[in-house]
């Protein structure tokens, strides 16, 4: 009676240590899943495509950050440059003294480029005429072309890379929507090879689904936002860039300078 007592209460130990195996076992599962389905697996565990998609929407993030943070850069420098160099150039008593200062300093930024353009064209022209067919016409048509031809050198120069920046935010979304198809179609697939809509079989294509869709906004949008940076501040330079252009023809053109400018009331006041 005693041993059958025992191996009962033996049995029931067993029984109910198992079940707390068990119990314990179900409590573990979901944190290794979630453990389990991170990133990283979403990324491992698709296909070629899948991957593909996802190295291209990597390569376009850093094309357009790449993009961003030089032109950027560049731009900010160039202000800065612009800025001082207007100072100088507005500052200054005569155009012989703005030759000399970018005959010393040189010439690092595109309102500096386009007075140093257009008084060679003005001292070629005064130097060696109508020569070639290129400098044909009169020293103000010879310097009308030379300002527009850098004008448009300088624009195209500002605006390079923008292309692509569009061409990043108006195709990443996309990309990210073609992998979003791919990974509800493996859901699709999972569910229909099984017959059963279970969790197990669709997570990991409908995580690689939202994956594809966030990787694709997170690429797209920084895109659209320095390409609309850039953009008007390309704008706005090239504003400032067009009436500084006219000021300097007008200059060059007249050949009146500043100072004599400045010294022609006083002189007509003494005549009279």
């Amino acid at each position: 009676m005693n041993e059958s007592l025992v191996s009962a209460a033996s049995s029931s130990s067993h029984i109910a240590s198992a079940a707390s195996d068990s119990a314990s076992a179900a409590l573990q599962s979901p944190t290794g899943a979630a453990v389990n389905m991170g990133f990283a697996h979403f990324i491992t565990q698709t296909d070629a495509v899948g991957q593909g998609l996802f190295v291209i929407l990597v390569i376009m993030s850093v094309l357009s950050w790449g993009l961003i943070v030089g032109k950027g850069w560049t731009l900010f420098r160039q202000q800065a440059r612009s800025r001082a160099f207007l100072n100088f150039f507005w500052s200054a008593r005569s155009l012989e003294s703005v030759q000399a200062h970018l005959h010393s300093d040189g010439v690092h930024e595109p309102f500096a480029c386009l007075t140093a353009h257009a008084m060679q064209a003005q001292a070629h022209h005064a130097r060696f005429g109508a020569s070639k067919l290129e400098d044909a016409g009169s020293a103000q048509e010879f310097l009308t072309r030379t300002i527009k031809k850098v004008l448009d050198e300088e624009t195209m120069r500002m605006e390079s890379g923008l292309s692509v920046l569009a061409t990043i935010g108006a195709t990443a979304p996309f990309v990210g929507l073609f992998g979003t198809v791919w990974g509800v179609y493996h859901a699709l697939l999972a569910i229909g090879a099984t017959g059963a809509g279970t969790l197990d079989k669709v997570a990991g294509p409908v995580g690689e689904a939202l994956v594809m869709t966030g990787v694709g906004l997170a690429v797209a949008i920084p895109a659209v936002m320095g390409y609309n940076w850039l953009a008007r501040s390309n704008r706005v330079w090239g504003g400032r860039l067009d009436a500084f252009a006219f000021e300097l023809f007008t200059f060059l053109s007249t050949g009146q300078t500043l100072k004599t400018s400045a010294a022609n009331p006083s002189t007509q006041a003494t005549t009279r």
